[in-house]
């Protein structure tokens, strides 16, 4: 796995106390054999991050993108950098929550599963404890 797999440091610190977070993600995605190329921490209102892999099932680049109000996303990559938002086709929403940790982040993509989209938390709301867990990733 190259240097690239992993986020850099953001400049802006606020965006930057997801980074322990999604590299936990990037890490246990990596550990179930999942080819991640790239990722990168994202624009505010709301926090998010995407990481790109290659699926040899679909013969293309996907991305998972996770934002700090409806958790995770799976699709098909179409495009996206570091500052602005990642855009997606044939989307489906992972489900279980605004964090979802290693395994069970694993074991929802590998199985496809599929989820209504849900606003899980308010990005205004400061002191509802995910910057807490995102700093103690699982």
């Amino acid at each position: 796995m190259n240097n690239d797999a992993f986020p850099q440091p953001h400049p802006d610190s606020w965006i930057d106390r997801t980074r322990p977070y999604i590299t936990a993600a990037v890490w246990s995605l990596a550990n179930a054999g999942v080819p991640v190329t790239r990722s990168w921490l994202d624009p505010r209102d709301p926090r998010d991050a995407t990481i790109v892999y290659s699926s040899p099932a679909t013969a293309g680049e996907r991305a998972l993108v996770w934002d700090e109000v409806t958790g995770w996303r799976d699709g098909r990559y179409e495009f996206g950098r570091q500052g602005t938002r990642t855009s997606l086709s044939d989307v489906s929403y992972l489900g279980g929550g605004v964090l979802l940790y290693g395994t069970e982040l694993v074991s929802r993509l590998i199985s496809g599963t599929s989820a209504p989209q849900r606003q899980y938390r308010q990005v205004t709301d400061l002191r509802d404890g995910l910057d807490d867990a995102l700093s103690s990733p699982r």
